[in-house]
């Protein structure tokens, strides 16, 4: 896989490129050091997967993580950072990153990157702590307002819950095709735009 580093502490961005040398599947196509060269770098070399810290001066890690959403989507974000801020967590989640780990924890990094550009969502045992009671402190529509079926609320508790299509498929006796256009009638009614929005959204309603 390709992947980018942007930290806007150069010993950081050095510490990072050696631990990813380390694994020959990884290769660092570059490395910048702050939010506008991420979507410099991102858009000139077109990365599978952009590393990149929240918190940076001028253009911050979760603003160009969005505005890079928007013009290639295809290039995943994870972010590393040592903040386990909640507010900083909220909107990783909101804007559909696809996964938050701190820095501490550097033997994660390369397992966590990994997982990501296979399509999985990471996020460290410290912020999957976080996540259920910061979901329950904002003031989210009540889930009944949607007037969803049976079928669909079993859905999106298996989604909540971290459940595969083949395994929700397995569970609900249904064909993974009829689970994915389930899913995605789901994220259309809420105006969500994946599945790490749509458990946000049920864990606001626990």
């Amino acid at each position: 896989m390709n992947v980018i580093i942007v930290d806007d502490d150069r010993l950081v961005v050095s510490s990072l490129n050696t631990i990813l040398e380390t694994d020959p599947e990884i290769r660092v196509v570059g490395s910048g050091y702050s939010g506008a060269e991420a979507l410099h770098l991102c858009q000139r070399l077109c990365p599978d997967l952009l590393l990149i810290d929240i918190r940076m001066d001028g253009l911050s890690g979760i603003e160009a993580a969005k505005r890079l959403m928007n013009q290639a989507p295809k290039t995943k974000v994870l972010f590393l950072t040592t903040f386990s801020d909640d507010e900083y967590i909220i909107e990783a989640l909101r804007i559909g990153a696809k996964g938050y780990i701190l820095k501490q924890n550097f033997e994660s990094i390369i397992p966590a990157l990994k997982a990501v550009f296979s399509g999985q969502r990471v996020f460290g045992d410290a912020i999957i702590d976080k996540i259920p009671s910061l979901m329950k402190s904002n003031e989210q529509p009540n889930l009944s307002d949607y007037h969803f079926s049976s079928r669909e609320l079993a859905m999106i508790r298996l989604v909540a819950d971290g459940k595969s299509n083949r395994e929700i498929a397995q569970e609900l006796y249904l064909s993974e095709g009829t689970v994915r256009n389930y899913i995605s009638s789901i994220l259309d009614k809420l105006a969500l735009r994946d599945r790490t929005q749509l458990a946000v959204f049920y864990y606001k309603q626990s």
